[in-house]
């Protein structure tokens, strides 16, 4: 028999040495299980009935954003800034038209394109504040579950005092001291980011910091102990991964707190100025004096692009909640079972 001989389909699986366990045979969908233990791909494929239709519905609208801000600069006729092109200025208030699908402000910009480049912003804030809390809640989790201590007790009373501070209020102090009110584009992204990373820091930790607790007593753990691991090899290796399976879920549902804190901010007039980069709480506080005068294009259209933002996030954030929860996961893969075997019944009966 030739020594080349290669099995296409199938692959093995080295033992633990020592356990005396032959090696097993791996096909090509248990190689591919790492991709469909992915947070979304894995609550897509546990999904049934009305929870799949929220989460598709969510991760459609996500994906809708995230779109526009990748491709800003090809989906949007003009710039976010721009005026008017070399025919001459776009003019105020300008009703939907060919030239422009969803009309001018007062400002003259262009509304189409300056909510398509508002996504860009939207996703900036998104990135910078929920992943530098997360970042750091989990560390701090991490070190302050598994040492405890005067340590632990300390960053437990300044989480607590943290938490209780306003989300918004604080944005505006930010905004205030880093840019005087009048924000540039990385001037609002960072006044809302830092303020965003500062009070969502105590939920990663609070999570992360109990899952620790939990977890630094499994046996697993004990016997690294034994076995002589430091405490950075079990903190990092063992419980590490254990004790982060939740933060998906509360990421979603920071995400869209972040988008709504930046809106307020732009609302409030502390937001990103026009001429710097699109937001879409800016749109809606200068759109305000078009209410009265019949012109709804101004605020419609900038307004229908938080809803849908924050509803698309935090339809992902509550499917994912309820999948996570077994019993309720079961429940209804039971019924749609049962409905299937009773409509086999009837067909057979027929």
């Amino acid at each position: 028999m030739s020594e080349n001989t290669e099995t296409p389909t199938q692959d093995f699986a080295e033992a633990a040495p020592g356990s005396g366990v032959p090696a097993v045979v791996l096909d090509e969908k248990a190689k591919k299980s790492w991709f469909s233990r992915l947070p979304i791909v894995s609550h897509l494929r546990q999904s049934v009935g009305l929870q799949r239709g929220m989460l598709v519905t969510g991760l459609v609208l996500c994906g809708i954003v995230l779109i526009c801000a990748i491709f800003a600069p090809l989906i949007a006729p003009y710039g976010f800034n721009q005026l008017g092109t070399s025919d001459g200025n776009f003019g105020a208030t300008q009703p939907p038209s060919a030239e422009h699908i969803w009309g001018t402000t007062v400002g003259g910009y262009d509304v189409f394109s300056r909510v398509v480049w508002g996504a860009q912003t939207a996703i900036a804030v998104i990135v910078v504040a929920v992943v530098a809390s997360l970042f750091a809640g989990v560390i701090l989790g991490l070190i302050s579950g598994y040492l405890g201590g005067w340590l632990d007790r300390i960053l437990v009373v300044i989480a607590d005092a943290v938490y209780a501070f306003p989300t918004l209020l604080l944005a505006i102090v930010m905004a205030i001291a880093i840019s005087g009110g009048r924000s540039s584009a990385w001037g609002g992204i960072a006044a809302a980011a830092f303020s965003i990373t500062v009070v969502f820091i105590p939920q990663y930790f609070r999570v992360v910091r109990a899952e620790t607790l939990r977890l630094k007593a499994e046996p697993f753990v004990e016997s690294a102990i034994v076995l002589g691991a430091s405490k950075t090899r079990i903190i990092g290796k063992h419980i590490f991964r254990n004790a982060t399976r939740t933060l998906p879920l509360i990421f979603t549902l920071n995400s869209s707190e972040a988008i709504l804190t930046l809106a307020g901010l732009g609302f409030l007039g502390f937001g990103i100025e026009p001429t710097s980069a699109a937001e879409w709480g800016y749109d809606l506080n200068k759109a305000l004096p078009d209410v009265t005068s019949g012109v709804w294009w101004t605020s419609v259209f900038p307004g229908l692009a938080i809803v849908l933002t924050v509803l698309g996030i935090t339809l992902v954030g509550e499917s994912m909640n309820d999948l996570n929860d077994p019993r309720l996961r079961v429940r209804r893969k039971a019924k749609t079972k049962a409905g299937a075997a009773g409509a086999r019944d009837r067909k057979a009966a027929a």
